[in-house]
């Protein structure tokens, strides 16, 4: 194994493309359907890749996805500059949990998204 890059589902991928830039990722690919308007794209912000699919997109290939925004899911991120990448972000997202240290050494932060997943940044000093 390489890598792994979730394929998150949405209802709105405009939405969830304005939002990861503000996270400071950028749009590497898309599908565009008739009339130009997406509905699969890759965002990348260093080594890091997340994928974005509406949920109509896929609705006759695998009906066994779930069509409810969430779920029971965390996507963990580690970083460098954390406490600068939350400054710069803090009043322009829902921030679940602010800055703070962890027993285990790590200063993290969370955040809802758009889609009602929970990221949080981490950075291991």
């Amino acid at each position: 194994m390489e890598s792994l890059a979730p394929n998150i589902f949405t209802n709105n991928i405009q939405e969830s493309i304005a939002l990861y830039t503000i996270l400071g990722f950028n749009v590497t690919m898309s599908v565009p359907e008739q009339g130009d308007e997406l509905v699969w794209a890759m965002m990348v912000n260093g080594s890091v890749t997340v994928m974005f699919q509406t949920f109509a997109s896929l609705e006759n290939d695998l009906p066994e996805i779930s069509r409810n925004n969430g779920g029971s899911l965390l996507l963990y991120i580690n970083m460098k500059d954390i406490r600068g990448f939350f400054d710069r972000i803090k009043d322009k997202v829902k921030v679940l949990k602010g800055l703070e240290k962890t027993f285990y050494g790590a200063t993290e932060f969370s955040i809802l998204d758009n889609n009602n997943y929970v990221l949080t940044f981490a950075e291991h000093e």
